[in-house]
């Protein structure tokens, strides 16, 4: 039974990291072909599965993973991420800072995926929990909570804005209603949550973050500081806006596009604060090459975790797990809304891809639409909640938290996850609720 060799799988992945030591690289390719192997897959097969989870997931990672390392050394090193996290002290106070978070992670979570905004904004968080002495999980789950909730539920997102199209429903009313769904899941899977992890001492790894003192003529000025963070943020945003309001094909559409792209609005935010943060502040350009360079060895093995995870999501893939659930859920007498919702929860359990979770469910749950009156903007969110459920270490937002949180395992598992998980339930609540409603 396909679901009983993910059970299988995971307490393999589980003993190998956390009793043999074995690196979570060689644990997860590890798992993957015992996987494989266990649903009776070729060893060819296997392989193959591998090569391609291992490709795919670099190739729609890696040059995100990479400037963002950039983008963030640059912001760390120069003082920027230091100006920003004092001037939003002084506007929020220490009392509402989480709310400043939230509100940011929000913001930034409309228009990028998750990877990007993470990567963005984690060294803000970095400089804020130093300059503080705040708890690091106190601040950053919060800004997890929001870019997870931006990811699931809302449109211009890829999943909800597919899914919306599936399902029918109207873009601007599902980002509405998930607007309203989103505000408590936020809420409860962040500052809430966080309350339960603040004796808990974690601590940037050194090769991503190390504190410093900045004298105040060293600093760049704050409209500068903001003017690096947030490009990357206003171009996809813009980009999203813009397709959102101009025809379809009109002339200038490919190039917005374009630029609007998170590799690219990365890659045009990292030569701005070259310039910005470091040539007009008479630092050299070998000196800055450098330190460009050892940002991105230091997420060099980040990203070869994050990669075996998308390797070990595509044998489960391969190996007919998701058909499976198609098959075992299809016949069974539910609400559409709960249905949706449990069978994108079961699929993103075993292959890890909220994305492909959401999709797979969307497609098996709409023929239940017709005919029943349920909101398909409803449908859409229900849908992106049970996406988000049970991430464990197939997902690759699973591993970016452990690693750029410096948690272990059992750690990741108690924040990350119920995090997740909690969005999840809150999201499914909230739209059984305006069922009612609407």
């Amino acid at each position: 039974m396909p679901l009983i060799v993910i059970v299988a799988g995971i307490i393999l992945l589980f003993v190998l990291i956390s009793v043999f030591k074995i690196s979570a690289f060689l644990s997860l390719l590890i798992t993957s072909f015992a996987v494989g192997l266990l649903n009776r897959m070729e060893p060819g097969a296997i392989l193959q599965s591998i090569a391609s989870g291992l490709g795919s997931t670099m190739g729609s990672l890696a040059l995100i993973i990479v400037f963002g390392a950039m983008l963030g050394k640059l912001l760390e090193e120069s003082g920027a991420a230091f100006q920003i996290t004092h001037k939003l002290v002084d506007l929020f106070g220490l009392g509402k800072i989480q709310i400043a978070i939230m509100i940011t992670g929000f913001l930034v979570g409309l228009p990028m995926i998750y990877n990007a905004g993470f990567l963005v904004l984690i060294p803000l968080i970095y400089a804020l929990a130093h300059s503080t002495k705040l708890p690091l999980i106190y601040l950053g789950l919060p800004l997890c909570a929001a870019l997870s909730v931006t990811h699931g539920f809302l449109p211009p997102h890829p999943a909800p804005t597919s899914i919306a199209f599936i399902f029918h429903a109207n873009p601007n009313l599902t980002l509405l209603y998930g607007m309203i769904v989103a505000i408590p899941s936020i809420l409860i899977a962040g500052p809430l949550l966080s309350r339960f992890y603040t004796k808990w001492d974690l601590v940037p790894p050194k090769e991503l973050f190390t504190p410093r003192e900045f004298t105040k003529a060293e600093l760049p000025t704050f409209t500068v500081s903001v003017i690096t963070a947030l490009t990357p943020i206003v171009l996809m945003l813009s980009g999203a806006l813009i397709q959102m309001l101009l025809p379809h094909g009109y002339a200038n559409t490919k190039l917005l596009k374009f630029i609007s792209d998170p590799s690219v609005a990365l890659f045009i935010a990292v030569f701005i604060g070259v310039y910005l943060l470091g040539i007009r502040k008479g630092k050299k350009m070998s000196d800055l090459m450098r330190s460009l360079s050892s940002s991105t060895s230091a997420v060099s093995m980040i990203l070869l975790i994050i990669a075996a995870g998308g390797a070990f999501k595509q044998v489960i893939t391969d190996s007919g797990t998701a058909d499976y659930i198609k098959q075992t859920v299809g016949g069974l007498n539910v609400s559409p809304l709960v249905l949706t919702w449990c069978v994108a929860t079961l699929i993103r359990f075993a292959i890890g891809s909220a994305t492909v979770s959401c999709i797979t469910a969307a497609g098996l749950t709409l023929p239940l639409v017709e005919g029943t009156g349920i909101s398909r903007e409803l449908m859409v969110i229900a849908t992106g909640a049970g996406s988000l459920m049970f991430s464990h270490f197939n997902d690759t937002g699973f591993w970016m938290f452990k690693e750029y949180f410096n948690a272990t395992i059992k750690q990741t598992f108690m924040v990350w996850t119920v995090m997740e998980t909690l969005i999840g339930i809150t999201g499914l609540m909230g739209v059984l609720i305006l069922s009612h409603l609407i």
